[in-house]
């Protein structure tokens, strides 16, 4: 699904010149689950942001699906992203002022389906996710386990071949974290691959395979012996 070949970033001030990823070589097959490790600073969130169609490399070859996107523009990168990818961030990105409904939904919006095959995708997801009783509720009134709840439906309500999970854990107990890392492995187990930077080892045991990086270079990958869920 995914293969990079010696991808560079480099961001760059009067100043100083910092390598963010320096000749990174990776490959992720369909149905993988990934694990991205490393200290703060390594390039983990760098790495994402492209592998998400959110940034573009400096240098290298970036394959998505069979198709060398490294020289997209912007747009045929969105276009890539709303139909394929999902994602999951550690301070969960809902919208405060749209209720938890209208935040799943949005995707959806943006891809022009219509409203009433937009309520039927919803209220499926949301029963999956066991949020639907609080379909009417806004963000701030969600315990941290829910928001992430509702940002893992928003994530796949487009059924996207790829989820991105940022730290997926960070702003939750242990309780609700285990909780989340189950509804991804299960989503995985359904097909989706799934790459997840975390700084947690006890994450990242459920994940296939990790990808540990250092001073933005692949330092170590090793398959990790995964939990019994």
């Amino acid at each position: 699904m995914i293969k990079i070949e010696n991808l560079e970033k480099v961001y760059r001030t009067e100043e100083v010149e910092t390598k963010a990823l320096n000749k990174v070589s990776i490959e992720v097959n369909e149905g993988e689950f990934v694990a991205i490790m490393g200290p703060s600073g390594c390039g983990k969130s760098t790495l994402l942001n492209i592998l998400g169609l959110l940034d573009e490399p400096d240098g290298g070859s970036f394959k998505f699906i069979g198709t060398e996107i490294s020289k997209f523009n912007e747009r045929n990168r969105a276009d890539l992203r709303k139909k394929n990818i999902g994602f999951v961030f550690q301070s969960f990105n809902l919208i405060d002022e749209l209720t938890v409904f209208e935040n799943v939904e949005l995707p959806l919006i943006y891809l022009g389906v219509s409203a009433a095959e937009r309520k039927e995708k919803v209220e499926k997801v949301l029963e999956k996710m066991q949020i639907m009783h609080r379909r009417n509720h806004f963000p701030q009134q969600l315990s941290g386990g829910q928001q992430q709840r509702v940002a893992v439906a928003r994530a796949v309500i487009n059924n996207p071949k790829l989820i991105l999970a940022d730290e997926p854990t960070g702003n939750l107990d242990s309780t609700n974290g285990n909780e989340v890392m189950e509804l991804l492995t299960e989503l995985n187990e359904a097909g989706t691959t799934v790459i997840m930077v975390t700084h947690s080892e006890h994450d990242a045991r459920y994940a296939h395979r990790i990808i540990r990086l250092l001073d933005g270079e692949v330092v170590m990958e090793n398959v990790r012996e995964q939990f019994t869920v």
